[in-house]
């Protein structure tokens, strides 16, 4: 049994609210709520909670269900296009300290395929419900039985649910490319923006290939998706690297090889990539500030 000292187990909640919410900083609100709700119960209630973890789980995935019916609202008033929040890799991960200081969010999720970009943004065309239970049940291996308890639905509804998700999620995968070649292409990328080499820049992206901006209303971005190769290329050549103050670095990204942009020693912009065989399909570049944080350094 958890005692009310002990510590709970923060990495699976977090890691569990990043992939239901596409949103770290609205993890950390779900992990804290949790663990309030967590405090507010008797010390008998405690005791009688045979398993913390699955309660705690289930309070989350909860209150994740309820975040994401709230969130098609806000995203309605939302300036632009949103894309999910952009993690760097743990070892890339400002630190706030050594010893006794807090451990940063982000080096408590698990980097794998569920968090990366493509996968997070197909996610998000889900229904809230969709989305959870495919998430407890496919990523994190919880039975329908559980599912339905943080659902609120019949464990054969929750099945229905998480194949809804599972078929969305399958038919936009593409073969997978070997992260050698991907990080190739974000490279051979990065050096024809920088050079402004339209030529280079169309050869490198899929001919039906898609660029998409977030800058939330915060700063400028394009308010809709920018498609084809020639438009895409003619964007970036516009907007070019090497322009004054700006030094773009190769980094990973959702656990994928991305691009960050520092404007005046500052992280102004998070690239991520879809990678196929016909070459980069989709580009997003999140510009929002509140959606940087991870990558500021401190």
């Amino acid at each position: 049994m958890t005692s009310p000292g002990r510590p709970l187990p923060t990495r699976q909640l977090i890691n569990l609210a990043y992939r239901m919410l596409g949103s770290l900083a609205d993890a950390e609100d779900v992990v804290q709520e949790t663990y309030a709700r967590w405090c507010a119960l008797s010390p008998g209630q405690r005791e009688a909670i045979e398993t913390p973890g699955a309660w705690l789980t289930k309070v989350a995935g909860r209150i994740c269900l309820d975040l994401l019916g709230s969130a098609r609202a806000r995203r309605e008033r939302y300036v632009g296009e949103w894309i999910p929040e952009p993690l760097p890799d743990r070892a890339e991960w400002a630190s706030g300290g050594t010893g006794g200081a807090p451990v940063d969010p982000v080096d408590q999720i698990t980097l794998d395929e569920s968090i990366g970009m493509a996968f997070l943004v197909v996610l998000d065309s889900t229904t809230p419900a969709e989305r959870v239970a495919f998430i407890l049940h496919d990523v994190f291996r919880y039975s329908f039985a559980e599912v339905a308890e943080v659902v609120g639905r019949t464990p054969a509804a929750c099945r229905q649910l998480a194949s809804s998700a599972r078929r969305r999620v399958r038919e936009s995968q593409a073969p997978t490319v070997p992260a050698t070649r991907q990080a190739d292409l974000v490279r051979a990328f990065k050096q024809a923006w920088e050079a402004a080499d339209i030529d280079t820049l169309i050869g490198l992206l899929a001919p039906d290939a898609t660029a998409t901006g977030d800058g939330g209303g915060r700063v400028r971005a394009e308010l809709r998706p920018v498609e084809g190769a020639e438009q895409i290329a003619r964007f970036f050549a516009g907007r070019a690297g090497a322009a004054s103050g700006v030094a773009v670095l190769e980094r990973t990204v959702n656990g994928q090889p991305g691009l960050v942009a520092h404007v005046g020693g500052v992280v102004g912009a998070v690239l991520a990539f879809d990678i196929t065989g016909d070459g980069i399909e989709r580009i997003w570049t999140i510009l929002n500030p509140d959606k940087l944080r991870p990558w500021t350094t401190r």
